[in-house]
């Protein structure tokens, strides 16, 4: 019951939710798996090896249990499904996260292209627009590229 009043309270308020930390930190998270998810799925087939990568990186990256990633790999696509587009997503990791993260995001973005082999032009089109919603440049695209593509 609370998370539905808590879901009606962000929906009709959402700054004003996020305001406190901890509903602010779970925002970004929320945020953050939804563009990996995104990504998983923008060639219409998400592998369970996509699945898995996703899952791993949250737990590591959050701290999460595999219920609680799960959890919130679930509320990610919920919030995906009801979107319009990935800027509010964009919005909440650009107000969190400094260079270095969204770097890293962008990182992590790149391996999910790769999990499979190749890149196709929809994962190409996707990582390139969701590199200006976070005010990246294409020479920081390209490094966290051929980072994935040749580790040192």
């Amino acid at each position: 019951m609370l998370n539905i009043v808590k879901g009606l309270l962000h929906r009709i308020a959402p700054d004003q939710t996020a305001e406190n930390g901890t509903d602010a930190v779970h925002e970004v998270h929320v945020a953050v798996c939804a563009l990996l998810v995104e990504m998983a799925r923008i060639d219409n087939r998400f592998t369970p090896a996509e699945m898995d990568f996703i899952l791993g990186v949250i737990r590591e990256k959050y701290g999460l249990s595999e219920e609680h990633a799960e959890a919130l790999m679930a509320e990610a696509e919920k919030e995906l499904d009801n979107s319009v587009d990935l800027w509010q997503f964009a919005k909440r990791i650009n107000t969190h996260y400094s260079v270095e993260e969204k770097l890293e995001l962008i990182k992590i973005l790149w391996e999910i292209i790769f999990v499979d082999g190749k890149m196709d032009r929809y994962e190409n089109y996707l990582v390139h627009k969701l590199s200006d919603l976070l005010h990246l440049s294409h020479r920081q695209l390209i490094d966290a590229k051929l980072n994935v593509l040749h580790p040192k």
